[in-house]
């Protein structure tokens, strides 16, 4: 099949501090969140001066990936919709039914496998869709890509830059700790058709990045950014848990590396530069967080090439080994239960 656009999706995030609470009603949507909970997540918006980093990384990324495919003869149209904040995905995809796009291929900001990482992007272009209804274009979403070279390397350079900022002389009480998005236990379990592929894929890059960054070091994978009721497992420790019992540990030294994302948005800078920097310094840990791809030219021809192997011009790049999928099976990261009025 011929595809004639290229579609970057993402999660979207509030421009203007009068966005925040309507983004985070969108975001939080028939989970039962309160509002009390909701106002306390906008605190950290509104630290920001109610600017989500986000959106303004899509459109850098966009330009990049925009030059790219130019200066390697790739000619597709490129266009950008979100999923909680404009631009909505539903009113790109209009766009570019009114463009005349007929098929287009699309690559969302989320490296891995699992229901809100993947399988709910195809949810959005499934509603997008029949939103639009008519002449919608197919659109067809891109592999995950957890263990590609323009993923993997970035971050293992990031590290190395960020180990370099600390004293070389307390090394050996050295530790890498990457982070990803926490998610509840339960969907943890179900994602992919076997279960368990996000974190499965996690530690396999994880692993990746450690043995091209560090491999003398020690390393965890731990978590960030949970949410939602108190009473639902979520994965553990959480990063600011974990800084603690490494202190208590005698360790000296963190590097947090969050592979559990592309760009520096506002849970990065937020859970990471602030909470728990703010641990680290509490606990006397010397610390330096790694930097995500953003922009890096092999993330950006990552992409491209993405785009090529979907259009069997080139071999699969991959570090890895699990396996990752182009379509997901119908038995693949079911939705977690919706609490409340949807």
């Amino acid at each position: 099949m011929g595809y004639d656009a290229f579609l970057l999706m993402s999660f979207g995030g509030p421009e203007h501090r009068d966005d925040v609470m309507p983004f985070l009603r969108n975001v939080t949507r028939g989970r039962g969140v309160p509002e009390e909970r909701l106002a306390e997540v906008a605190e950290h918006y509104y630290h920001f001066g109610g600017v989500s980093p986000i959106n303004q990384q899509c459109r850098d990324l966009l330009a990049a990936i925009d030059a790219d495919f130019a200066a390697h003869g790739l000619r597709l149209p490129t266009y950008w919709g979100n999923r909680n904040w404009q631009p909505m995905l539903a009113d790109t995809v209009a766009r570019m039914r009114d463009d005349g796009v007929t098929s287009a291929l699309g690559f969302a900001t989320s490296a891995y496998g699992g229901y809100s990482s993947c399988k709910q992007y195809w949810e959005d272009i499934a509603a997008a869709r029949a939103h639009v209804g008519p002449g919608a274009p197919r659109i067809a979403k891109l592999r995950q890509f957890h263990d590609h070279p323009g993923f993997v390397r970035p971050h293992a350079d990031a590290v190395r830059e960020a180990l370099a900022g600390l004293d070389p002389a307390r090394r050996a009480s050295t530790r890498l700790v990457f982070t990803a998005h926490s998610i509840p236990v339960s969907m943890a379990a179900t994602a992919g058709p076997d279960g368990g592929r996000y974190t499965a894929q996690l530690h396999e890059t994880a692993a990746l990045v450690h043995a091209a960054a560090a491999p003398d070091l020690p390393w965890d994978l731990v978590w960030q950014s949970r949410s939602g009721p108190p009473q639902v497992p979520w994965l553990e420790p959480d990063i600011n848990d974990h800084l603690r019992e490494l202190a208590d540990k005698g360790v000296t030294d963190v590097v947090v590396s969050p592979i559990g994302f592309v760009s520096d948005h506002l849970e990065v800078v937020w859970d990471l530069d602030n909470e728990a920097a703010a641990t680290a310094e509490e606990l006397g840990l010397g610390y330096a967080r790694a930097a995500t791809p953003g922009t890096d030219p092999r993330f950006v021809a990552m992409v491209r090439e993405l785009v090529l192997e979907r259009t069997d011009q080139i071999v699969p790049a991959r570090l890895g080994t699990l396996p990752v999928w182009d379509v997901c099976p119908e038995n693949c990261c079911p939705p977690p239960p919706r609490r409340g009025a949807s």
